[in-house]
């Protein structure tokens, strides 16, 4: 009760390639719209994330690289906007920069709780549900030509995004088994 509890993480290496766009006037005199398969790179930059998984907000960082070092400077921007003594649940993967064998800054910070899903299971840290909106709302398809407009963008987006903020809802799914055909004999008979 009271707890704040976030789920953190990060997405490497998103690219800022600048696409190579064109259309096609058909002699109907409509236009089909696309993108070429060649693009030209400008480099990558990594997102630190972390989901208010109680009001779907999120907070986010731009780094160059992807360490613990990193890692600790956007945790301590993260916990620096909760209250003195609120306790903090942090849920996050498996990844070596994340739990170091002795944790000095975990040791400095008592109110924090941090909390891992299972190896092989991130799909459990909602944030990453996050990343997938972002991937396909925002990124999929955009010609950036330089890192620091593919940061503005994804900035633009989160500010649009928080406007709007809701936690997920998990619901369970009914998937039924579907009989496998093999494909193959299919064309042999």
């Amino acid at each position: 009760e009271g707890a704040l509890v976030i789920s953190v993480d990060e997405k490497p290496c998103i690219q800022a390639l600048e696409r190579s766009q064109g259309y096609l006037r058909l002699p109907n005199g409509r236009a089909l719209t696309g993108f070429a398969h060649e693009y030209k790179r400008h480099g990558t930059t990594t997102l630190f994330a972390a989901l208010d998984v109680m009001k779907g907000e999120v907070k986010a960082m731009h780094t160059k690289r992807r360490r613990r070092r990193e890692f600790l400077d956007f945790m301590n921007e993260v916990i620096g906007d909760a209250e003195p003594d609120q306790e903090i649940h942090v849920i996050l993967d498996n990844l070596r920069t994340h739990k170091p064998k002795h944790d000095r800054w975990l040791a400095r910070h008592r109110n924090v709780n941090l909390h891992y899903t299972p190896t092989h299971a991130s799909w459990l840290n909602q944030v990453e549900v996050w990343f997938s909106i972002l991937q396909t709302k925002s990124l999929r398809g955009g010609s950036f030509t330089s890192i620091r407009q593919l940061r503005q963008h994804i900035d633009a987006f989160i500010e649009s995004y928080n406007q709007t903020a809701r936690p997920f809802e998990w619901r369970k799914v009914n998937v039924k088994n579907k009989k496998l055909e093999n494909k193959f004999s299919n064309l042999c008979k």
